[in-house]
């Protein structure tokens, strides 16, 4: 009998030492910073080894594209900007869905000079628009199909604040949680209105994973996505120390300063714990939502009815379930 419970013991520290063998690679889609906080929490907090896993994560850049990486078997997860490229990649029958969204809303915004634009419609006045070559092909096309823009308007945006810092009139693009920032540093303080809350109403910060793996490994991304989102919810509402350091590490251009400014612009904006996220969770998903989305970019011609098979771009097998809410103080 002893011998049997001995023998019983050490096969369950066999089984949880090989549970904490399951090594992952998830990719970002840039450099570490403030909205990718809660990964790094989950990795330097030991989160992800709790959950049985040993995360690297791997940045992206602006001489990085993660993305063929995934399909490849190269990575295991991929933070994604939003859902355009998950419909595309669907379009193109390429193998991979969405599993979790980090973000309720998505960052990407307008800006104008304080004061020169008293709302959102106003902003369709405005003598020039900053926009960049991707933003072009996407959301100014809804820009311009339901929300009063014209293409006359239009000017390329290089990502530099040069032209609009020296142009009161001036509106263009931005990310909520970087532009606004960098220019009130440059003593120009701006109004930012979040493209989500005007009906461009996509998903951000998803994390998408292989077809094969959520139906042949769905375990492993169940622990993946907990332990992510419990990083989420100690990295916004507990301490953060441990995640800026690991980001700062990763990222040395970064600074205590520049990350809770970030972190602010995130809760501020209810770009991450509002709306379905405050009733089901941080990484919630409304497969409603992701149809809703589809309809407006198919309304605005960004992609043809019938083009995509929603039940393919997202699952909510792995999230709504509340997980880490407890968290919150």
């Amino acid at each position: 009998m002893m011998k049997s419970l001995v023998l019983t013991a050490v096969a369950a520290t066999l089984a949880t030492a090989a549970a904490a063998d399951d090594k992952v690679v998830f990719a970002t889609n840039w450099l570490a910073q403030g909205g990718h906080g809660g990964f790094y929490q989950a990795m330097a907090d030991g989160t992800y080894a709790k959950y049985g896993l040993d995360v690297e994560i791997q940045q992206g850049g602006p001489q990085v594209n993660n993305r063929p990486m995934l399909a490849a078997g190269r990575i295991d997860f991929l933070m994604t900007g939003n859902l355009l490229l998950s419909f595309d990649n669907v379009r193109n029958e390429i193998p991979t869905i969405v599993v979790a969204s980090y973000y309720e809303k998505d960052p990407q915004a307008l800006i104008a000079h304080k004061g020169q634009y008293k709302d959102w419609a106003d902003l369709a006045t405005a003598p020039e628009v900053l926009i960049g070559k991707d933003g072009q092909f996407s959301f100014w096309q809804w820009m311009t199909a339901s929300q009063g823009f014209a293409d006359e308007q239009l000017r390329p945006y290089g990502y530099n604040l040069a032209g609009f810092l020296n142009d009161e009139k001036m509106v263009q693009q931005a990310y909520a949680t970087s532009e606004p920032l960098y220019a009130e540093k440059q003593g120009a303080p701006v109004d930012t209105f979040l493209m989500a809350d005007h009906g461009w109403n996509t998903y951000s910060t998803t994390v998408e994973a292989r077809v094969e793996m959520v139906e042949e490994n769905p375990d492993l991304v169940q622990r993946f996505v907990d332990a992510s989102t419990i990083g989420w919810y100690n990295y916004l509402y507990n301490d953060p120390a441990l995640g800026n350091a690991a980001i700062m590490e990763a990222n040395p251009e970064m600074t205590e300063e520049g990350l809770a400014a970030e972190v602010k612009q995130l809760i501020d904006f209810g770009i991450i714990g509002s709306g379905y996220q405050a009733e089901a969770g941080i990484g919630a998903i409304d497969m409603d939502r992701v149809q809703a989305f589809y309809d407006t970019v198919v309304e605005a011609g960004i992609f043809e009815a019938g083009d995509v098979d929603i039940s393919k771009v997202a699952t909510d097998q792995f999230v709504n379930r509340k997980v880490g809410m407890d968290l919150v103080k």
